[in-house]
């Protein structure tokens, strides 16, 4: 398949996860991390972007907007992903559907990409322990299930990994929503 063909909304078993810094095409984490990846897309979430001292993007996304928090269970996460997108995508009332049109400063379009792993049992330990993801511990980041646009009708339920816990120093904030 393709990496840049559009991915199947059947999530059965496929990891999504929204990137906006190192994992993206071109960079340096991606060919360490995301080699043989089956889709990559180009998707924008609603957030802030930073860059800390080091030079490191960050994203903080409202509270509001997170679906779920990720575990140290692949598998478990897959499914919660799964069900997630189920319930959203249900046609009925559900106070759980998401925004049409989510607004609210200083909240603003970030830019980055999905990638669509079929093998997370594999990547998704190591690209956690690549973001210091520790799930209730102390975490340079947070790993989080949220609303990501495709397009302008197109929406996915992906993992992202935004602020933690224990991320400090000085960030400088990005306006354009886009890390280099």
């Amino acid at each position: 398949m393709n990496p840049t063909e559009p991915s199947n909304a059947n999530t059965t078993g496929m990891l999504r996860l929204f990137v906006y810094g190192t994992l993206k095409r071109g960079f340096w984490n991606h060919d360490r991390f995301c080699r043989g990846v089956r889709t990559v897309e180009d998707a924008v979430v609603r957030g802030r972007l930073f860059e800390t001292s080091s030079g490191i993007p960050v994203l903080m996304v409202p509270e509001e907007d997170i679906l779920a928090v990720g575990t140290i269970n692949p598998r478990a996460d897959v499914a919660t992903q799964a069900h997630v997108t189920a319930r959203m995508s249900n046609p009925k009332p559900n106070p759980d559907r998401l925004p049409k049109n989510p607004t609210g400063a200083p909240w603003a379009p970030v830019y980055g990409e999905i990638l669509t792993f079929d093998d997370p049992e594999t990547r998704l330990p190591a690209i956690d322990r690549l973001e210091g993801f520790h799930p209730g511990g102390p975490c340079l980041y947070r790993r989080v299930l949220v609303s990501v646009c495709m397009n302008r009708e197109r929406r996915l339920i992906a993992w992202a990994y935004v602020a933690g816990n224990r991320l400090n120093g000085r960030f400088k904030a990005l306006p354009n929503g886009n890390w280099r």
